[in-house]
């Protein structure tokens, strides 16, 4: 009978320890948002609400939660490529799935800067490529049987193209947190082989102020020298 408690004891302990897990992650994810990947464990551990050793139980270094990050945005963007492909309108499956990639960079930097990361995991960046690069091609060459994508479009363009859906969304984040839906229907259109008439835009453009704004805050144009948000007089 002894035994019979021990081996059950554990359990009660293995769910606290996934609950934990679960909190170190979303602060994780909100912590990377707001400090980029340099903030350090101590931190997300109090914007956790958790003790430090509880932690580095769960994550022995920085680098194995972002690992744990990084398959975690993996498998959403895995499964958003597999519904994508599902769908019987290519086109439209192809441009949900830009649209989604667009909403996930726009609502998790954390993330974002993990899956773009120069100094994480550049052999788990081609693994990744190398599971949703056929995905890819089967939705680009549904897509351009069906009439409706330019027959000069390559899979491999996507991630050009997310690139830039990326940097619109940095440009305008700070000023405008819906402000990258302006612009990706100007990219989809260029991509479309046939349109009667261009997308209706229904987000505003940036005004004089929000441009200005948009380049104070924009981190590339701090990196350049230029006064940041809050060096403005």
């Amino acid at each position: 009978m002894d035994t019979t408690t021990a081996s059950a004891a554990p359990r009660p302990l293995r769910r606290d320890a996934e609950l934990n897990r679960q909190r170190i992650m979303v602060a994780a994810k909100e912590v990377f948002a707001e400090r980029g990947l340099e903030a350090t464990l101590d931190e997300i551990a109090r914007h956790a609400g958790l003790g430090v050793g509880t932690v580095y139980r769960r994550f022995p270094n920085k680098e194995a939660l972002i690992d744990a990050l990084f398959e975690e945005g993996f498998a959403q963007i895995l499964a958003l490529t597999r519904r994508a492909l599902d769908d019987a309108d290519a086109w439209a499956g192809l441009t949900g799935l830009l649209t989604a990639m667009a909403e996930v960079q726009a609502t998790d930097f954390g993330l974002r800067d993990v899956m773009l990361s120069e100094t994480y995991g550049r052999d788990r960046i081609a693994q990744m490529r190398d599971q949703i690069k056929p995905l890819l091609e089967q939705l680009v060459e549904r897509a351009q049987a069906q009439g409706r994508l330019r027959a000069d479009f390559r899979a491999a363009d996507i991630m050009a193209v997310q690139l830039m859906v990326s940097a619109t969304v940095e440009f305008t984040h700070g000023v405008r947190a819906e402000g990258w839906r302006r612009y990706l229907p100007l990219l989809l259109d260029g991509l479309c082989a046939r349109r009667d008439a261009p997308t209706e835009l229904t987000e505003p453009e940036l005004d004089d102020d929000e441009l200005h704004s948009a380049m104070r805050c924009w981190p590339r144009y701090r990196r350049g020298g230029a006064p940041g948000r809050d060096e403005r007089a």
